[in-house]
């Protein structure tokens, strides 16, 4: 199999110090790319970044738009411009409707929808200028159903996926792909805080409380991190330019 079909590419990838992103990080990498990890917390970074031959790390708040455009101003002065962006960072919080407040809601959009648009916006001119690039967005089978308690991350993703698909009809011409990959319940950290509270609210013990999770996929477990980073590194590299606009699903067989 050829490989380092990804070199003299710059890759950013968003939250890319723990789970999905990680994985994404070191599957970029591997493919020859250099590789901006970018995130808030400092230390997953740096843990990331050394796994990787050609790297560096970069802090970000993606929901800051003034933070981001520093961010990759840092990220394009040490290793050039902006190739391939995948838009990882993201969150989760659970509540019922009635007692979600407007912080929630807007947290919840700030960090999932907010945050895509902030980073694709530093990119976007640059890659239509130079005639290539690729946007991988991270969305969830949340982009296409509905989950009970997460309406306000189930609304962001809805938008992601809308993002994605408006903004890969304005590039098809310009050697620009927009795509999501959106996987079903993932085996990373916002997943097990989401097993520890579903036991703590419900009384349920964390098996059956991951019992509930994984029943959503026909496999009957969870997605691997590693599953999904090979989904986008298929994306990014040259032989997908005429995969655009397209919602790659890595869940199991879960209906969407």
């Amino acid at each position: 199999m050829k490989k380092n079909r990804l070199a003299n590419k710059h890759a950013v990838v968003t939250g890319g110090g723990t789970g999905i992103g990680a994985a994404i990080a070191v599957a970029l990498a591997a493919d020859g790319a250099r590789v901006t990890v970018m995130g808030r917390r400092r230390e997953p970074l740096e843990n990331t970044a050394a796994k990787l031959e050609i790297a560096q790390c970069v802090n970000c708040d993606v929901t800051d738009i003034d933070n981001v455009a520093a961010a990759f101003t840092k990220a394009t002065a040490a290793s050039g411009p902006v190739d391939i962006l995948v838009n990882n960072a993201g969150a989760a919080a659970t509540a019922p409707f009635y007692r979600m407040d407007v912080e929630l809601w807007r947290r919840m959009m700030s960090v999932n929808l907010d945050g895509v648009f902030n980073c694709t916006r530093a990119v976007y001119e640059d890659m239509r200028n130079s005639g290539w690039g690729r946007i991988v967005n991270i969305a969830s089978t949340a982009a296409v159903k509905g989950y009970a308690y997460v309406s306000a991350y189930c609304a962001a993703k809805h938008g992601v996926l809308g993002l994605t698909k408006a903004l890969a009809l304005e590039a098809a011409r310009t050697g620009v792909t927009v795509n999501a990959v959106c996987p079903g319940y993932t085996d990373t950290d916002i997943v097990r805080e989401a097993v520890s509270n579903i036991s703590e609210k419900t009384g349920l013990s964390k098996e059956s409380a991951l019992a509930e999770l994984t029943r959503h996929n026909p496999q009957g477990r969870l997605i691997r991190p590693a599953e999904v980073a090979d989904a986008v590194l298929w994306l990014c590299r040259p032989e997908s330019a005429s995969i655009t606009g397209q919602s790659i699903f890595i869940a199991g067989g879960e209906v969407t």
